[in-house]
């Protein structure tokens, strides 16, 4: 059975969030884990918007995109990014960290950010994963 958990992101640095929230949506923290097989859980993140950069990566940080159209590369800075989407960060740092196949996609469905500590899953009764 899938366990729900609610990770808060106040404060925390984004690379050590995202290893703890990866690990989580692969089930790597179960028994039964086995690397072909889905047997993570469902992640809720909250408070992205809180999340924190080290040293000076806040400027130096760049995210790319392609249009595909030709000259169509873009590059947003970190801060650009955190002002408009903050819950894209982590999603993309998450998404880096999962396997690039069929498997990791169903994986990745599993997360849900949040920019602020409102979420819509109090149904499902997440239990507050602490990260240290």
């Amino acid at each position: 059975m899938r366990k729900w958990h609610l990770v808060d992101a106040d404060g925390q640095t984004v690379g050590r969030l995202a290893t703890r929230v990866a690990t989580l949506l692969r089930g790597k923290h179960k028994p039964t884990f086995s690397p072909h097989v889905d047997t993570g859980d469902f992640v809720i993140v909250v408070n992205a918007s809180k999340i924190k950069m080290t040293g000076k990566r806040m400027e130096q940080k760049d995210y790319y995109h392609n249009t595909l159209y030709p000259g169509g590369a873009r590059h947003e800075k970190f801060s650009e990014v955190m002002a408009k989407h903050p819950e894209r960060i982590v999603t993309e740092a998450v998404k880096g960290m999962l396997p690039k196949n069929s498997l990791g996609k169903k994986t990745f469905s599993k997360l849900k950010v949040y920019a602020g500590p409102e979420h819509e899953h109090a149904a499902q009764q997440p239990a507050p994963f602490a990260i240290s």
